[in-house]
């Protein structure tokens, strides 16, 4: 089959193009100024990419068009294929029909942490010799690719795995079909990490999301399992809703639990069983709680908890979370994708615990539809309280974050010119001092200029 990708470059899409291309099909794609890092892991694999939407694409004749949620109605592309009434599809549901049709889907739904317990959960399963698909919204650092078709187990080596890792996102489908990502992917087995308001451009408030949510409950099966935050009100609405399937709680008491805390990692307790001390290097206690959902998600498949605990201590976490990018000057500089409030609070909470005392400086792009919108600008003088210093890169907002950053005082300046921001943040760094960089986007290469500048 030759499918034709519209919106190759997203990360979602990306990865089906490279898990429809290790399938066997011919894979062409197209996207508005097609850009890297997807544009360069798409041209290795040999995927012919088309810069913009023009009609002469058509010219290709593939079999298929699958179309991303960045498509819309208008598109030049998009219109003439209604117009000539060929066929389309989205991405999830050409996911569902000719990758997961007949696997064991574990799917990590969330509005936090999706990509770093998909990422841990597909570790464990690899770690144990499972070889599993996977789809990841990032790179993880154990696998060096976002998605992967499934693999020999080691254990049965004539055989493909039949289980598939899946970030399951509550984003819209596509322009024709609105329900999220996440009610194609039919798990048997599914993590509800958390859930707060959030896609302010297409949810009118919690509640319309936590029905999204209830749509994904419904799609697993009586004999699958729900992986639940046993902290969050909002999954208790949720499941109140109606619930046919058996869960476990994460995070409290008769559930799954952490138990004593060590300077390199916790007990992991089940009904307030020991099963297994993790150590590892990552911080923060969301993503221990991320590391209780994988272990509880995998122990349903069958790997033992002690054996997930120990495949979590060689886990390398993902690019783009609390990622090193380099030192200069004695002054490091941190890359995460944190862009939520409650996202950049825990973040900057977890590098508190690192560094003490040393001083923290935020650098922020309010880049999400949601933050653009300003729908959350009010939360993020408060999410920002472990930092020393902010510095907001403010270009192409619709509000003014000097204004919203306020109550901060002379802790945090905005800038709409990024070679400013850069400046400012250099004139203010001595040595010992961490830069935490957040943003949903490539930030203008501003870890690259932050290191150069530095250094001088």
């Amino acid at each position: 089959m030759h499918i034709h990708i519209l919106g190759i470059c997203g990360t979602f899409m990306g990865g089906i193009a490279a898990l429809a291309r290790a399938a066997g099909h011919t894979v062409t794609g197209c996207d508005a100024g097609v850009y890297p890092p997807m544009s360069d892991q798409l041209e290795a694999l040999g995927i012919e990419l088309i810069d913009g939407w023009d009609v002469s694409q058509l010219e290709l004749k593939p079999d298929l068009f699958v179309v991303g949620n960045v498509v819309t109605r208008g598109n030049p592309l998009m219109e003439e294929i209604l117009n000539r009434g060929l066929p389309y599809t989205s991405g999830p549901e050409w996911l569902r029909d000719h990758i997961l049709a007949d696997k064991w889907v574990l799917a990590v739904a969330g509005t936090h942490g999706k990509t770093t317990t998909t990422s841990m959960l597909a570790w464990i399963l690899e770690d144990a010799g499972l070889a599993p698909g996977f789809l990841v919204g990032g790179v993880p650092e154990n696998f060096g690719v976002s998605a992967r078709l499934p693999g020999t187990p080691t254990q049965d080596a004539n055989s493909t795995s039949p289980f598939f890792v899946i970030e399951a996102d509550e984003y819209d489908t596509a322009f024709f079909d609105k329900r999220s990502k996440f009610v194609h992917y039919r798990p048997r087995t599914a993590i509800l990490n958390n859930l707060e308001f959030d896609h302010a451009d297409i949810f009118a408030d919690l509640a319309a999301i936590e029905t999204q949510f209830h749509h994904l409950v419904r799609t697993v099966p009586g004999n699958g399992l729900l992986i639940v935050n046993g902290r969050e009100e909002s999954i208790d609405h949720v499941l109140k809703r109606g619930c046919w399937t058996g869960f476990e709680r994460f995070g409290c008491e008769g559930g799954w639990s952490i138990g004593a805390h060590y300077p390199d990692g916790f007990d992991v307790l089940f009904k307030g069983e020991p099963q297994g001390r993790l150590q590892w290097e990552l911080i923060g206690e969301h993503n221990a709680l991320n590391a209780l959902a994988a272990i509880a998600a995998a122990r349903h498949i069958g790997v033992a908890p002690p054996l997930a605990v120990e495949a979590l201590g060689r886990f390398k976490n993902v690019k783009r979370r609390m990622e090193i990018k380099g030192t200069a000057g004695g002054v490091t500089v941190y890359d995460d994708f944190a862009h939520h409030p409650t996202a950049i609070a825990t973040t900057l909470a977890g590098l508190r615990k690192k560094v003490g005392a040393a001083r923290i400086f935020a650098v922020l792009e309010p880049r999400s539809n949601t933050m653009k919108l300003g729908t959350m600008k009010d939360a993020l003088p408060g999410s920002l309280k472990d930092a020393d210093l902010t510095f907001c890169y403010g270009h192409n907002l619709g509000w003014n974050p000097a204004d919203a950053l306020a109550p901060l005082g002379d802790k945090a300046q905005s800038f709409n010119d990024l070679d400013a921001l850069v400046a400012a943040v250099t004139a203010a760094a001595k040595p010992g001092d961490q830069v935490l960089v957040m943003s949903n986007g490539g930030f203008g290469g501003v870890h690259g200029k932050l290191l150069a500048a530095l250094a001088g």
